[in-house]
C-alpha cells in the first residue's frame, strides 16, 4: 500500500483459491454374509454395502464405496474450482458460495462425519504457519443437523457430526453454504517500509499473505447404525447417545 498526504491506493491482492484434492478417510465397513450349505451347493450372500459421496454445491465430487470386499469403486475430486468467477480475484470480505453436504451411495444407512481443514501455502505448496489458518471461515448452516465436535476441532481443522440417520440413497442438508476470507487478514502485516521522494514520504506495507493460497481439504466417513453407540465409538472414538429416532447427541 502506498499513501502519500492526498491518496491511498489500494493492496493488489494476490489471493487465489486453491484446487485441493480430497481425501477420504477410511469408511467404517460392515459386511454380513449369510452361508448354506447343502450336500449340493454353497452359495455366500453378501447382504450391505457402504459408502459415500461428497457433494459440492449439488455435484458429487469425490467419492468411495465398499463394493465386493474392496474400495475400487471410489473417485476423487477437486474443491473450489469455481469458487471466484472469471476474470476476478478473491477478495477478503466477499462471501462466496460454497455448500457441502453428503450423500449415501451405499446400500446401507449409515452415520456421517466430514472433517475440514483449512490452511495456506505458498506457490510451491509449501503449508504457511505465519497466516492464521481461522482467517478462512465457512459459513456453517444452523437448524441443518450438523454440529461440530469443539473438542476434536482445531484451528485448522473444524470436525462435524451428521446428528441424524442417513439413509441408504439419501443426502444430507449443506453443512455449509458459503466460505470467505476475514478482513482481518489485512492486519497480517509482515514490515512497513517509508521512502523518501520528491513528492513527499511513501510507506510501502507488505503483508503476510502476499503470494499466499487458500487450501481447503474435507474428510468424509461414514459407520453403521447397527449397535450405533459402540460403532461410533469404535470408528470415531467419542461416546454419543442414540435417541429413539435415532438422532446422536455428543456426551
Amino acid at each position: 500500500m502506498k499513501r502519500d498526504g492526498k491518496s491511498c491506493a489500494a493492496p493488489i491482492l494476490l489471493l487465489g483459491a486453491s484446487v485441493a484434492l480430497l481425501a477420504f478417510s477410511t469408511v467404517g465397513s460392515t459386511r454380513a454374509a449369510l452361508t448354506y450349505y447343502s450336500e449340493n451347493y454353497a452359495m455366500e450372500v453378501t447382504v450391505g454395502s457402504i459408502g459415500v459421496t461428497l457433494q459440492e454445491n449439488g455435484a458429487s465430487v469425490s467419492y468411495r464405496n465398499y463394493i465386493k470386499d474392496d474400495w475400487s469403486d471410489s473417485g476423487s475430486g477437486e474443491l473450489l474450482t469455481k469458487l471466484v468467477p472469471e476474470g476476478e480475484s478473491l477478495a477478503p470480505g466477499k462471501r462466496y458460495e460454497e455448500a457441502l453436504s453428503v450423500a449415501n451411495s451405499g446400500a446401507i444407512d449409515t452415520y456421517v462425519r466430514v472433517s475440514l481443514y483449512r490452511s495456506w501455502q505458498d506457490d510451491e505448496g509449501k503449508k504457511l504457519t505465519g497466516v492464521s489458518p481461522e482467517l478462512i471461515q465457512f459459513d456453517l448452516t444452523e437448524g441443518s443437523g450438523w454440529i461440530v465436535d469443539e473438542n476434536a476441532s482445531t484451528p485448522e481443522r473444524m470436525v462435524l457430526y451428521y446428528t441424524k440417520v442417513l439413509p441408504s440413497e439419501g443426502s444430507t442438508p449443506a453443512l455449509c453454504d458459503g466460505v470467505r476470507i476475514s478482513n482481518d487478514i489485512y492486519r497480517e502485516v509482515e514490515n512497513v517500509s517509508v521512502e523518501e521522494t520528491a513528492e513527499g514520504k511513501v510507506f510501502r506495507t507488505e503483508y503476510l499473505y502476499d503470494g499466499c493460497w487458500m487450501n481447503v481439504k474435507a474428510e468424509v466417513d461414514a459407520v453403521q447404525t447397527h449397535n450405533a453407540a459402540e460403532a461410533i465409538k469404535s470408528a470415531w472414538g467419542v461416546d454419543v447417545d442414540v435417541a429413539a429416532d435415532g438422532t446422536l447427541r455428543l456426551r
